[in-house]
């Protein structure tokens, strides 16, 4: 047995079968449930020419076949290929050429721009279409059920490797997606086992089989998105109940439903964007949610007044957070100290360090500003593009391997870190570096602000000047310029300032981030 995906899942499934796994909607499954189904799948995907190291797309919402297709893809040594569901003809292509997908799971309703799009992709050879109650003409490819119901439940599959791939595709806020390639023996240490002691065998895997009233976690983030496959994953490795909703956007009342009716424990969201409406609506509420323990955001940190709004609608709950990512994984948690202005501090772990321009680990309290690295259960690099893989995971000079994901960070005199922002996203005003996390953090204080992303500009006289885009709290109440100034000012450097203001409803990506590309086109067509 190896530490391999497909061998853990199927050494915990057998340790405890009949225990319940996954929860999605009105459907739940055992984990026996799910191996067969999954086993089917990956019978008939070899069936149709899938080899190990292959690629296969899964184009759906979140559903309880979105994860047979994960698992079934691991069992025959290959790849799931993660494909957005909101992406347009342009963007699929894109996708599909990059990834060089060779078989699509994908949902009826997509049916037309699969078909649009089937031609171009020669290699491309194999379709299953899942029902989704659409009305669109089947695309190309066979019934998912029917395709499966022709194959065994059993396994006999040939034995795998921990240097087998998986792979996840990260959009980021800019340019074309990457697809970030794993070891899934680094993936598992790193991201499942994260928090956690490591194992010495895969056979201990077992032992999580054992534990009483498993963690029954929920997680709102999409499983198209690693946001989405990571927490879920956690908690299926680790012998909990894994559960998703299946609704296509955030809905808050949804969400408390699954949490009264589920009696779920921890609940998984991303930023602000999740965790206002769901603290709004909660306190709108009569329902139970006593049974959360915690609730941990991921992906986006939270701002201090969503916190309090989640503490104040869920009482005593353990609130925190963490920094990670596709390419670095698990890489830390927050320590608990936090400044309403400078955001959560976060306890370094081992393998975590901030770098210097010459890839040598900033010493605590010198008020340097460097790179966050990680090193040890880390990708192998970006699938297809050397020249950002090159870029990004990188070599110091007594040879230990480096991932950089691109945010700035300081470290304090207490060993703790400070995370300042993407380098990508830091604007230079008069040559003094803005980091827009920090300008939002502020912004957000105010009590008439619900959302605020924050984007540089060209200016003729600074190079870049900043501008705040920020929706309303009540789109009735007034917010001006110079309020907004006057209000940042007590927290801010006057070069930081926001020097324009648009009041606009502000939309996140699916994965509660914000969308830097259209606020940036907003504000270079607007902003005066």
């Amino acid at each position: 047995m190896e530490f391999h995906l497909a061998d853990l899942y199927e050494c915990l499934c057998d340790a405890g079968p009949d225990a319940e796994a996954l929860v999605a909607g009105q459907r739940r499954c055992s984990r026996f449930e799910l191996d067969s189904r999954a086993n089917r799948l990956a019978h008939h995907l070899r069936a149709e020419g899938v080899r190990p190291g292959d690629h296969v797309g899964i184009y759906a919402y979140n559903r309880m076949e979105w994860v047979e297709a994960l698992i079934a893809c691991w069992k025959i040594r290959a790849a799931a290929v993660n494909v957005n569901y909101r992406y347009v003809t342009e963007e699929l292509r894109y996708i599909w050429g990059n990834s060089d997908i060779v078989a699509l799971v994908y949902e009826r309703g997509f049916s037309n721009r699969v078909a649009e799009l089937a031609n171009e992709f020669p290699a491309l050879a194999s379709y299953l279409v899942l029902e989704d109650g659409s009305e669109v003409e089947p695309g190309p490819g066979q019934a998912y059920e029917e395709a499966l119901a022709r194959q065994s439940p059993e396994r006999g599959f040939p034995p795998r490797s921990g240097d087998d791939h998986y792979i996840v595709y990260t959009g980021g806020t800019t340019g074309m997606p990457k697809g970030v390639l794993w070891r899934h023996e680094d993936f598992f240490r790193n991201v499942i086992c994260a928090m956690q002691e490591q194992m010495h065998a895969p056979e201990e895997i077992a032992k999580k089989s054992e534990i009483p009233n498993g963690m029954r976690s929920l997680t709102l983030s999409p499983l198209m998105h690693g946001g989405g496959q990571w927490p879920f994953l956690i908690t299926l490795f680790n012998g909990g109940v894994a559960l998703f909703p299946v609704s296509r956007s955030l809905d808050p009342q949804e969400v408390l439903a699954i949490l009264e009716s589920e009696r779920v424990m921890m609940l998984s969201i991303i930023g602000d964007a999740m965790g206002r409406p769901i603290a709004e609506a909660k306190l709108a509420s009569k329902v139970d949610t006593s049974s959360v323990a915690v609730i941990a955001s991921g992906g986006a940190i939270l701002s201090e007044p969503v916190r309090e709004l989640l503490l104040e609608a869920f009482g005593d709950i353990y609130l925190t957070g963490g920094i990670g990512g596709s390419e670095i994984g698990t890489a830390a948690r927050e320590s608990g100290k936090t400044d309403a202005t400078q955001g959560p501090q976060f306890d370094l772990m081992q393998s975590v360090a901030v770098l210097g321009e010459n890839l040598e680990p900033i010493a605590p309290g010198s008020g340097r500003v460097g790179r966050m690295a990680r090193r040890g259960y880390i990708p192998i690099g970006y699938y297809k593009d050397e020249k950002k893989t090159t870029e990004t995971f990188v070599t110091d000079a007594r040879g230990v391997r480096w991932v950089l994901p691109g945010d700035l960070a300081r470290v304090e005199e207490d060993g703790s870190m400070t995370l300042l922002g993407r380098g990508s996203q830091c604007i230079n005003s008069g040559g003094e570096k803005i980091f827009v996390e920090e300008v939002e953090r502020v912004i957000r204080l105010h009590p008439a602000v619900r959302l605020a992303t924050v984007v540089g500009v060209p200016d003729p006289t600074w190079q870049q000047r900043v501008v705040a885009l920020v929706e309303l709290a009540d789109p009735s109440c007034a917010l001006t310029l110079e309020d907004l100034q006057t209000h940042c000012r007590e927290h801010l450097a006057g070069y930081k300032i926001p020097r324009a203001l648009l009041l606009t409803e502000i939309p996140q990506t699916p994965t509660g981030k914000a969308d830097y590309r259209w606020a940036r086109k907003l504000a270079e067509a607007k902003a005066v």
